[in-house]
């Protein structure tokens, strides 16, 4: 679980291919702090375990899966990369709830100033309609960020100039593949409101209604309604 606060920028120093997987060999200082092996790190967002530790570098596996459904097949040498450590219990949530769990990668369309702040769109995958809304969280390449505005193909972040200096989203531009992971709150409440707020023959049994329908039967069988 992580936070979406990067705690340092990295680069990469290889990627080699094994196979259908890869090893990830990434230069970085503050996250080796405190850090094993079989620690958790997000690498852009990507949740990696790490393998090997050096005084400067630390190395994780990537699985076939991570490299077809993430921007991290596509590292090179000297790329940079959001990390952040897996969080400990009690720590501040200065974020969001992150799983590092890529659920997407979107593109970068445009970047404009407003002030003191740049204003980012990004293109929003099929996939991931209906789980990202105005004023709600999104990560970014691993980043923590709040929606300004969504549309049917895309969707509006506002970043200030402390995010822009303390990530990697100090150089985007149009075109650049980003990894997206939706609010996991809004994954759950999706996917129950697909399925019928849970076992359809459960809900009927108390007055609610078949084919993930959401009405009033629903709402009072789930306690909503007196």
């Amino acid at each position: 679980m992580f936070t979406g606060l990067v705690e340092e920028v990295g680069s990469v120093l290889r990627l080699a291919r094994r196979g259908e997987g890869a090893h990830l060999f990434v230069r970085a200082r503050k996250v080796l702090e405190g850090t094993r092996i079989g620690d958790s790190i997000a690498v852009n967002g990507a949740c990696l375990t790490v393998v090997e530790l050096g005084e400067s570098a630390f190395a994780v596996d990537c699985m076939p899966e991570t490299l077809a459904h993430s921007t991290v097949g596509g590292l090179r040498p000297g790329d940079q990369v959001n990390l952040e450590r897996a969080m400990a219990l009690g720590d501040r949530l200065g974020g969001h709830l992150v799983l590092g769990h890529v659920d997407g990668v979107g593109k970068v369309l445009a970047v404009r100033t407003r002030g003191m702040a740049w204003e980012v769109r990004i293109s929003l995958p099929d996939g991931l309609r209906g789980y990202v809304a105005g004023k709600g969280s999104v990560a970014v390449d691993g980043i923590s960020l709040t929606v300004t505005d969504v549309s049917e193909i895309d969707f509006g972040l506002g970043i200030i100039p402390h995010t822009l200096k303390e990530t990697t989203l100090h150089s985007v531009s149009p075109g650049r593949r980003v990894n997206l992971e939706v609010d996991v709150l809004a994954r759950y409440v999706r996917q129950a409101l697909l399925t019928g707020l849970g076992d359809p023959s459960e809900a009927t049994k108390r007055g609610g209604t078949h084919g993930g329908s959401l009405d009033e039967g629903a709402l009072r069988a789930f306690g909503f309604m007196d």
